[in-house]
């Protein structure tokens, strides 16, 4: 038994830690910053001020992880981000495509504690920040609330991924609040004169229905008369979570230092709408329905932004910027709120988007007056416009794994984060991102540690597309579709497709590409043609005349034409899409975005996806074999489709497909890294969502690695990841190396995008 009467002044138990590089925030950013950086070789630790990870994605808030897919509503094809977030979404599409949020606490946890390299600190608050000198942070000093004990954490690099930026601040690094000026940057879309508005905080309820009568009294502080919100007509009983992303408060108020404040009125007015909900009369459905569950902690959206050695402006998203130290990339809308939110008679927000995805530079991630910190999440280097954009949390991931790679640099050479600058350091950095599957725009991996590079490949078969193979599946054109293909250069062949329709008609059918050709805006109309549809149905022909100089997508589009209907196939192949120019509200998509004149944002229209199961390729045929999915796509060092599938997709008519790389020598092999299609057009949204599969049609289930004697180097059966890192016991002397791999389905080849190996 303890017992201690002395009235003297006691002090808390203290734990001091040293290591390589300290984490301050466990949001996704923070989460990708230590996994990178743990798996790059450095002892991390993560410090979390709350008792889960994820931060907004969390339980605790319940917003779904988006970024540059933008719900699919955007242009931005294969654009999820890549890396340890893209590794984290695919795992919680296997285990979890219901959405369920506490399933996901679980996945962060587990990505977490499965490295070794990383001691995680949950409820410990980081309250205090000691310097070696003016420019440089020593230690963080914490407190957990569950334990009663104080940390310090010394390392000679920091990482602030708190959100509010706790640690910069504390540090005296330079931050901004608010909006500037559209002078100081020239930004049209930003105000006249700077001000203080923000975008506000979120709370969100789920609810469900019990079968019974449920009644329901509000608590006293509830908001009793829900009619004074301009957008109470909005309110349902059929919509819950994060879909009411527009329940946000306090663009007015210091979002740091009020935060409590805003989170009572936010709570006074979700308790007020469960009340009109139950109570008012007008949703006798809500009968039987209960509150299940609301939101204790607001998600934030804004509060301090740091400034870095490049601040990222408007001009550089809807320009689409090259940077030489582009290290990550962004893609959703610049996405602006009313500071009045839910109380405000203007839209929930406004969003205007770019033609296409952006680069995001090295210089935004760090503190430019603090030398040893990192920034990671909502607080990089940007303007109050830019971020509009760049603050959505799968956005925020990319950059944080980009700089928790960057941190095992800095250790490697004994460097500061700005010295990576150098084109010695900055290449080195790219690739090393670029190897963990993090794709960055118009950057190829170039890597002579890469032997595959080195070898001869072949395969069993390569894909040549002469069809996209009719089913019975037929659809009337209620909105204009294309058909996207990837072409080299030269003339089109000639071009067949099947259609049903009521009356005779006619259809016109555009030949279009991008202006640019890593965009996927068909804002050129190459060639226009009008083909007489007879009624009933028949098979119908057409061939462009135009020649092709670049290599990249073209778009077969059919105009809009209720008459008929166009035959689609079941066929899905990597790096093949259909695309529709329909609305998605959601992302404010109304087929086509048309801006006020004077803030900056470009007129386009919008040619998007169906989710599966729709999506549906149109069924075509080619008089000529569209070939460019050849083997050696394996070794073009990048990972995804851009101007062209870059991947190896062997015929659907190869019962036993195979890729093989041969050596003229000998070559020992430690490690192999092999690169399979998890869809990267879907968004794979985190929470609340229910998505229709947990394992992308697209991807290789089951491989056999084998060497030059058939020996079996490695057997996978039922892969559903992106990357899989093969690390072998004993080294590999191998003169060639055999990948045999299974189609994933009937109607999907087996592809691959990469196959890397090292010795």
């Amino acid at each position: 038994m303890i017992h201690l009467k002395s009235t003297d002044k006691r002090y808390l138990t203290q734990v001091v830690i040293n290591t390589d590089y300290t984490v301050v925030g466990g949001g996704l950013a923070g989460v990708c910053a230590a996994i990178a950086a743990a798996r790059a070789g450095l002892k991390v630790v993560l410090i979390q001020d709350r008792p889960v990870l994820g931060g907004n994605a969390s339980s605790e808030v319940r917003l779904w992880i988006l970024g540059a897919t933008s719900h699919m509503g955007n242009n931005n094809r294969w654009a999820r981000e890549g890396g340890i977030v893209d590794e984290i979404l695919v795992e919680n599409m296997y285990r979890n495509p219901e959405g369920n949020a506490l399933i996901f606490d679980t996945i962060l946890l587990d990505k977490i504690i499965l490295e070794k390299n990383i001691q995680l600190l949950l409820n410990t608050s980081v309250y205090n920040v000691e310097k070696k000198d003016a420019d440089t942070i020593e230690a963080v000093t914490a407190f957990c609330s569950q334990n009663s004990t104080e940390y310090i954490v010394k390392s000679p690099l920091f990482c602030d991924a708190s959100g509010d930026g706790i640690v910069g601040f504390l540090a005296g690094a330079s931050f901004r609040m608010g909006a500037e000026s559209k002078d100081e940057f020239g930004e049209l879309f930003a105000p006249e004169k700077e001000y203080g508005e923000l975008l506000g905080h979120s709370i969100y309820f789920y609810s469900k229905d019990t079968q019974r009568k449920v009644n329901y009294v509000a608590p006293s502080f509830a908001l009793r008369d829900i009619t004074t919100i301009p957008r109470y007509k909005n309110f349902n009983s059929k919509e819950f979570g994060c879909k009411l992303w527009w329940i946000e408060y306090g663009g007015r108020l210091d979002t740091v230092h009020e935060t409590e404040t805003i989170k009572w009125e936010l709570w006074k007015v979700v308790y007020g709408v469960w009340d009109y909900i139950k109570n008012s009369g007008n949703f006798p459905e809500a009968d039987t329905m209960t509150l299940e569950w609301v939101g204790t902690v607001p998600g934030k959206r804004e509060s301090r932004r740091f400034e870095g050695d490049y601040i990222l402006k408007q001009q550089d998203i809807v320009e689409q910027k090259t940077f030489n130290d582009a290290v990550a990339f962004g893609g959703w809308s610049v996405d602006l709120h009313p500071a009045d939110g839910v109380f405000s008679e203007k839209p929930g927000c406004n969003q205007w988007h770019s033609k296409g995805v952006y680069q995001i530079p090295y210089r935004t991630m760090y503190s430019k007056n603090i030398s040893n910190l990192y920034l990671a999440g909502r607080i990089i280097s940007v303007t109050h416009v830019a971020f509009a954009s760049t603050r959505v949390m799968a956005t925020t991931a990319y950059m944080a794994q980009a700089v928790g790679v960057a941190a095992a640099f800095c250790k490697k050479y004994n460097v500061l984060p700005a010295d990576l600058l150098t084109a010695n350091y900055m290449q080195q950095l790219q690739n090393s991102l670029l190897n963990i599957g993090h794709y960055i725009p118009q950057v190829t991996l170039q890597d002579a540690n890469n032997i595959a590079q080195n070898a001869t490949i072949t395969a069993s078969s390569e894909l040549q597309l002469i069809e996209l193979k009719k089913s019975d599946i037929k659809k009337p054109i209620t909105s204009s579709v294309a058909q996207m293909l990837p072409y080299k250069r030269g003339l089109l062949p000639t071009i067949g497709f099947s259609a049903e329709a009521i009356v005779n008609t006619v259809l016109d059918i555009e030949l279009r590409v991008s202006l640019k050709t890593h965009n996927y805006t068909p804002e050129i109309i190459v060639e226009k043609q009008t083909v007489a549809i007879q009624k009933g149905t028949g098979t119908y022909t057409i061939q462009f005349t135009t020649t092709l100089e670049n290599e990249a997508y073209v778009y077969i589009t059919f105009l809009k034409n209720e008459d008929v209907q166009l035959y689609y196939s079941e066929q899905r192949i990597t790096g093949i899409l259909s695309v529709f120019n329909h609305i998605n509200k959601a992302v404010s998509n109304y087929g086509k975005q048309e801006p006020p004149v004077n803030i900056g944002m470009e007129a386009f229209e919008f040619w998007c996806p169906q989710r599966r199961p729709e999506g549906q390729n149109i069924a075509l045929s080619f008089t000529e074999g569209i070939h460019t999915f050849s083997a050696n796509n394996i070794t073009n060092g990048i990972d995804r489709p851009t101007n062209t599938p870059n991947a190896w997709v062997a015929n659907m008519q190869d019962v036993n497909p195979f890729i093989q790389l041969e050596w003229q020598n000998a070559q020992i092999i430690k490690e192999i890294h092999l690169f399979f299609d998890t869809d990267y057009d879907h968004p794979m949204e985190s929470v609340l969502m229910t998505h229709p599969e947990n394992i992308m049609p697209f991807c290789v289930r089951n491989y056999i690695l084998k060497n030059d004697t058939g020996t079996i180097i490695k057997k996978v059966t039922n892969n559903y990841q992106t990357i899989n890192k093969i690390v072998l016991d004993t080294p590999l002397l191998t003169q060639k190396l055999i990948l045999e791999v299974e189609h994933p389905s009937q109607n999907t080849p087996a592809s691959v995008f990469a196959i890397r190996c090292f010795n």
